[in-house]
């Protein structure tokens, strides 16, 4: 694996990272294995899980991290990527970037000497996806479950599609109609799918896809850039909220997961978030871990 813009980098690297991240959690790998590398962080977007959880993973591995916003680079006064990804790659060791566009962090490594991670863009979200197949390998012991994915078929559920594909997982995206995922991952999802064994679908019946549910997982229903949408998305989405009711029409023992921000009672119900079926906070924590880990698989 060269670079991560999307779970299809990683496809052959899957179990080797989730391996690598709970060697790192346990403390069994507990080197300095990236002293004097840097790791540069660009946004274009806020960031609360995604800069913090590079910040100190970098840090803890013994290297050092910059945070760079694209209101402070000569990219936010219009340099082009090339420029930009050809300099910073005489300067650092690899690039993190959480981008407004996709076709944004292509072109970065297009241009780049160096390795590139997908922050986050508004097709996929591979740094969540690691954290959250750690998270679901920690409680439930095992990827032989079913996933139900609630409301909007975003950049999260995409990268999530071909992350449960890759390791077998059954996955259903419960969302009405104009709100699937993308089309060409979903495919490819499918695909990989037929591999390992798994099942992906798309159910527009809420209360039918969490049927024998292991995992119900949700984001915002307005994510960054789709706030001129926001009442319509509300409205559209009501019926897509996780709350007791769905929840007891999942598995006894199911978990909960939600990749935050979170807006309380929209999306999901604050009784359920903090519920001891909940598995937010352990995700949340799991960012750092499958950070330092890929960081590791690019840069050792």
């Amino acid at each position: 694996m060269e670079n991560l813009l999307s779970m299809t980098d990683a496809k052959d690297e899957v179990q080797n990272i989730l391996d690598i991240a709970s060697k790192l959690k346990s403390g069994e790998i507990n080197d300095k294995a990236l002293t004097d590398k840097y790791l540069g962080m660009v946004f274009e977007k806020s960031s609360t899980r995604t800069r913090v959880s590079f910040e100190v993973g970098m840090q803890q591995l013994g290297g050092k991290a910059l945070y760079l916003s694209s209101n402070d680079l000569q990219i936010g006064r219009g340099e082009p990527i090339p420029d930009t990804a050809r300099v910073l790659s005489r300067f650092l060791d690899c690039i993190m970037i959480r981008a407004k566009s996709h076709k944004t962090v292509e072109e970065l490594i297009k241009y780049s000497d160096i390795p590139i991670i997908n922050g986050l863009t508004d097709k996929e979200h591979p740094c969540q996806t690691f954290a959250d197949l750690l998270t679901i390998k920690e409680h439930l012991g095992d990827f032989n479950k079913k996933l139900v994915f609630v409301g909007d078929g975003n950049n999260v559920c995409n990268s999530l599609l071909l992350g449960a594909a890759y390791t077998g997982m059954d996955m259903t995206v419960a969302c009405p109609k104009g709100y699937e995922p993308d089309e060409e991952i979903f495919a490819l999802a499918q695909e990989e799918a037929k591999k390992t064994g798994s099942k992906i679908n798309i159910e527009s019946d809420v209360h039918k896809a969490v049927e024998d549910a292991d995992v119900l997982y949700t984001d915002v229903w307005v994510s960054m850039g789709d706030e001129e949408e926001a009442e319509e998305r509300k409205r559209i989405l009501k019926e897509y909220q996780i709350n007791s009711q769905l929840l007891s029409e999942a598995n006894e023992n199911a978990i909960v997961m939600h990749c935050l921000p979170a807006i309380r009672d929209e999306e999901i119900t604050d009784e359920v978030m903090t519920s001891s079926q909940s598995a937010i906070w352990d995700q949340a924590e799991n960012r750092l871990h499958a950070q330092k880990a890929i960081l590791y698989l690019l840069l050792k």
